[in-house]
């Protein structure tokens, strides 16, 4: 069976024009700085590195930070990647490098600052973060830009965020989710290196989650409480399922609660059997010619989880300095994509 992944975000305030322009033209236009889960302790054989980059990805700037204190690059840690073409700023860890050396690198590294460094007793992990928070200017706008703006924001102040994972987790050719369901069904060539294993795994994983939510915002449903659904705490990210649609979409309503989507694994919460969401994620599955028992084959690689369908935006503020210019500033949660909110504003 050859399978494309329908899997790229809809706009869920389509009905509203808008602002047009780019964003990306230089490093400055897209600032991004990483909120931590928490601080660095202090004391321990890691050290956390505060660092700004510009125009480097996050892995060339732990390989570059490496070579210049000395340290083994594969024991680098990072919360998560950032972009190449932004000005970010983010905690990268190196075993066993004194911060007062890091710190006395100052700028010396081409493309990297070392704004800060503190010790702590472990490597920083993938996910060890809250969120990030954006500074975006989009050029070549319309004219009335800021009155789009304001309006597409309303919108998704009041209904939320798709929670779509954006272009960039599907790799350069867009192909990585092909190759992640052929990996599961025995086609294609053999990959052999367990990272590149779980990222082919994780596309495939995320391409059906963009496939079921394009079928929820489509019927309107991703912020609805349907029977059976599998609901997450937002406090909490406790899952249970739905069982009164009428009391859960009070809680919806006051973001006490989130209907989910499916990271498909052998260990993920299903919805309850024969119920709405549950026909809905087997159809998912069933388009890509996968059945929830061949995720088993990936192991580990792919467990399962369950994913928000909406986002609350929060901190949003707006500005026009000048014609055809606009600039956004917003916090989002960690996993959440500001291209997808990018996209909904330019249209």
């Amino acid at each position: 069976m050859t399978w494309s992944p329908d899997s790229a975000p809809v706009r869920l305030c389509a009905q509203l024009p808008g602002t047009g322009g780019a964003y990306k033209l230089s490093p400055e236009d897209f600032a991004v700085e990483e909120i931590p889960a928490y601080a660095p302790a202090g004391s321990g054989e890691h050290t956390f590195l505060w660092v700004e980059k510009r125009g480097l990805t996050t892995l060339e700037a732990a390989r570059r930070l490496a070579g210049a204190l000395s340290a083994d690059p594969a024991g680098a840690g990072t919360a998560g990647l950032k972009d190449k073409q932004a000005l970010a700023r983010q905690w990268i860890s190196l075993p066993r490098v004194d911060p007062a050396r890091a710190l006395a690198l100052a700028d010396t590294v081409d493309g990297l600052r070392v704004l800060d460094a503190r010790r702590h007793p472990h490597k920083l992990r993938t996910g060890h973060l809250r969120g990030n928070r954006f500074t975006v200017t989009l050029r070549g706008c319309a004219s009335d830009a800021a009155v789009r703006a304001s309006a597409i924001l309303d919108c998704l102040a009041a209904r939320g965020l798709p929670n779509f994972y954006g272009a960039q987790r599907f790799g350069r050719d867009a192909d990585n989710a092909a190759r992640g369901r052929a990996l599961l069904c025995g086609g294609g060539a053999a990959v052999r290196d367990r990272r590149e294993r779980r990222l082919l795994a994780s596309a495939l994983q995320s391409a059906l989650f963009n496939a079921l939510l394009r079928r929820r915002v489509e019927a309107a449903t991703q912020r609805r409480a349907l029977f059976g659904d599998v609901l997450c705490k937002t406090a909490t990210g406790g899952l249970f399922l739905c069982t009164d649609p009428v009391a859960d979409q009070a809680r919806i309503e006051a973001w006490d609660v989130q209907p989910t989507g499916p990271m498909f694994g052998p260990k993920m919460m299903a919805p309850a059997p024969g119920s709405e969401p549950a026909i809905l994620e087997s159809a998912v599955l069933a388009e890509a010619g996968l059945a929830l028992a061949d995720f088993a084959r990936v192991g580990r690689l792919a467990p399962g989880s369950r994913r928000p369908l909406a986002l609350r935006l929060a901190e949003i503020a707006l500005a026009a300095p000048a014609a055809g210019v606009l600039t956004l500033s917003f916090a989002l949660p960690a996993g959440a994509y500001a291209s997808v909110l990018l996209d909904e504003i330019i249209g």
